[in-house]
């Protein structure tokens, strides 16, 4: 079992930034890689970013590269990714997310997070 619990969400206008924070527990060493996704009101789940190990290698969506960055603290077994340059678009819950199965076989969700980008 592994726990994802997010926090760092909040309003803020657009231009601005964020960061958001995944702290992991339990069996973390069976992690592949941890990743974030949202979902705004209306829309299905997309996928945002990911991070591997141990290569520590990072994906991002489209709309998100060069804007959002995910990083990892080891020692903390703890994933953040900071937003930059926020749109109203990226209004949405953000969700950590954890894959223990294969990469990107995520089985483990986090309860999300609140972002809202107000114009």
């Amino acid at each position: 079992q592994v726990q994802l619990a997010e926090s760092g969400g909040g309003l803020v206008q657009a231009g601005g930034s964020l960061r958001l924070s995944c702290a992991a527990s339990g069996r973390t060493f069976s992690m592949y890689n941890m990743g974030w996704f949202r979902q705004a009101p209306g829309k299905e789940r997309e996928f945002v970013a990911t991070i591997r190990w141990p290569d520590l290698s990072t994906y991002y969506a489209d709309s998100v590269k060069g804007r959002f960055t995910i990083s990892r603290v080891n020692a903390k077994n703890t994933v953040y990714l900071q937003m930059n340059s926020l749109k109203p678009e990226d209004t949405a819950v953000y969700y950590c997310a954890a894959a223990t199965r294969g990469y990107s076989d995520y089985n483990y969700w986090g309860q999300g997070t609140q972002v809202t980008v107000s114009s």
